[in-house]
């Protein structure tokens, strides 16, 4: 590795990670990481930094390019995704016109555009006006960062990560289906913060009938960070008085039910500022998961964190939904016989190397977890 190519690594890893603090805030924009360094004579050193600030504007670039001002001119620009070079809105300047009037002399990205309408043409537009190009810098770790928004343009779809807690004897609730308390202080906190960084939370009616739970980010300073919350009720089985139709007003509450859902159950939680959606019927007589995903990549959501129970996590392993499954086990144990947190179909799929892989694992508080990829 040259000392120039350890450089654009170091760089782009600093710029990889300022860009994951937009998660979940963008809205249909990527959250795109910008770094412009200037060289000095002990080497090159960062002048500013930016991201996609919240609902999507302004773009990573041009965050970066406002903090810098005159003195990005000359410099390199760092960037996580392919600088835009279509006007989306009639007053925002496309980032690759940003970049050429900055004046800088060397752009470094790490993916190209996941838009086949667009990808290489602003690589083009910057190296016809002299700028120096460089791709392909820790590709595949901004892939990852931006999987949501690659998958929601190519498959139309939002990526969906699964998240399931248990005991260390491998239960999610009581034999009954009641809740337990199984994660750590630490490990509640993750869930919270997992929560702030997608734009929608996702749980099927069982669990919201179980625990009644509001979904909400409850971080000091995150309040305003809550996600949509997303309902899976094939039935629209969801109680008017349920805490989350009780707060619909605040954070907003999309259910998505079958086409032949009651009319009338809709109509009362509608009126109580719920959104109510309609998917087809899987032969199961249950949504179509496949369908609801894609009506929500209709919406604009990249990124969708479900804490569904280990049924729809099997549902959506099973249906090639489920692209990241996090796993998380505390040491405590049940006990006794309970409801079993990642059923066979599910372990099986996360077993297979053709599937999944462990891409990590650590602790959490006194939890471990085990976060895994999905490969096909």
């Amino acid at each position: 590795m040259t000392e120039q190519s350890a450089l654009d690594r170091a760089f782009m890893q600093q710029t990889l990670a300022y860009g994951a603090r937009g998660l979940g805030t963008t809205g249909t924009n990527p959250s795109v990481g910008a770094l412009i360094t200037q060289d000095t004579p002990d080497g090159p050193v960062v002048i500013a930094r930016g991201h996609t600030q919240i609902g999507g504007r302004p773009h990573g670039e041009a965050h970066a390019f406002d903090r810098a001002g005159a003195a990005a001119t000359g410099g390199t620009l760092y960037v996580t995704l392919e600088p835009c070079s279509h006007r989306t809105i009639r007053a925002a300047t496309p980032c690759v016109e940003r970049t050429i009037r900055a004046g800088v002399k060397r752009v470094v990205v790490a993916m190209a555009d996941p838009n086949p309408r667009f990808r290489g043409l602003g690589f083009a537009l910057l190296r016809s006006a002299g700028i120096s190009v460089t791709t392909g810098v820790l590709e595949e770790e901004a892939r990852r960062t931006h999987r949501g928004y690659v998958l929601r343009i190519t498959e139309g779809r939002p990526m969906v990560t699964f998240k399931v807690a248990r005991t260390a004897d491998g239960y999610a609730g009581t034999a009954a289906g009641g809740p337990i308390a199984v994660s750590c202080q630490a490990a509640n906190g993750w869930v919270h913060l997992q929560r702030a960084h997608h734009d929608a939370i996702m749980l099927g009616i069982g669990s919201v009938l179980a625990d009644d739970p509001m979904l909400t980010v409850r971080l000091p300073g995150m309040a305003k960070r809550s996600p949509i919350r997303v309902i899976l009720d094939s039935h629209l089985r969801l109680p008017p008085g349920s805490r989350l139709v009780q707060s619909a007003g605040e954070v907003p509450v999309w259910v998505i039910a079958t086409e032949s859902a009651p009319v009338a159950n809709e109509a009362e939680l509608v009126a109580s500022g719920v959104e109510v959606m309609r998917v087809s019927a899987g032969a199961d007589g249950h949504l179509d998961l496949r369908e609801a995903l894609q009506l929500l990549g209709a919406r604009g959501i990249n990124r969708v964190f479900s804490e569904g129970g280990p049924t729809i996590g099997e549902k959506l392993a099973l249906a090639g939904l489920a692209d990241e499954v996090v796993v998380s086990t505390s040491p405590r144990m049940l006990g006794s016989p309970g409801v079993v947190a990642v059923r066979p179909a599910l372990a099986g799929l996360l077993a297979d190397p053709d599937l999944y892989r462990l891409a990590e694992s650590g602790l959490i508080g006194h939890d471990r977890f085990e976060r895994y990829e999905r490969i096909a």
